[in-house]
């Protein structure tokens, strides 16, 4: 759904962003071998690409969570803010880079129950901390850390809730288009 036509914003590449957006471009580019859509449309406004990939990154580096907890929550927030394009990419990452068991993903994307109690906790909680708007009862609470997470993964999801949340509103408001290389785990609802 495009909310307005006129939102539509053009790809920025590495010679036409602004130096903060380039730099930015130029690294995905070296590091994953192309530039994602998401970031050459979010390279218009370099607060928006500068701050998602410092969090982005931060995240990855000091969350507290593996690298397969590390998809289960964006893949959450993804499947519960309703983002075609998050849900396809970290679909895809889940897959080939963090080796995520598929089964795991499929039930996050198909919303049906996660096979594994710890993942399937961290989801739910994930999902639950979206849903109701950073405001989990005191049970929620209690599920999610008698699954064995802890405090400090509460703030672990809430960073990966701002993360995901600049990108999936990103993506809802221009309509990004799945790359090719994420095509295989486009996402039907």
């Amino acid at each position: 759904m495009i909310v307005s036509e006129k939102l539509k914003i053009e790809n920025k590449t590495i010679e036409n962003a602004d130096p903060i957006s380039s730099k930015h471009l130029q690294n995905a580019k070296d590091s994953m071998g192309m530039i994602p859509n998401m970031y050459a449309g979010m390279a218009n406004n370099p607060a928006l690409l500068d701050a998602y990939i410092k969090s982005y990154q931060s995240f990855r580096e000091n969350s507290g969570f593996s690298s397969q907890e590390q998809e289960v929550v964006f893949l959450s927030i993804a499947y519960e803010n309703n983002c075609d394009y998050c849900m396809a990419a970290h679909s895809f990452v889940a897959d080939k880079m963090s080796k995520v068991p598929t089964e795991v993903t499929d039930a996050i994307r198909n919303d049906t129950e996660v096979p594994d109690s710890k993942l399937k906790a961290l989801s739910n909680f994930s999902k639950l901390m979206v849903s109701k708007r950073g405001l989990p009862s005191v049970e929620d609470v209690d599920t999610f850390l008698n699954a064995g997470y802890t405090q400090d993964h509460i703030l672990g999801v809430i960073t990966g809730i701002g993360v995901k949340t600049m990108s999936n509103y990103f993506n809802h408001v221009i309509n990004t288009t799945v790359d090719s290389a994420f095509s295989s785990r486009v996402w039907a609802k």
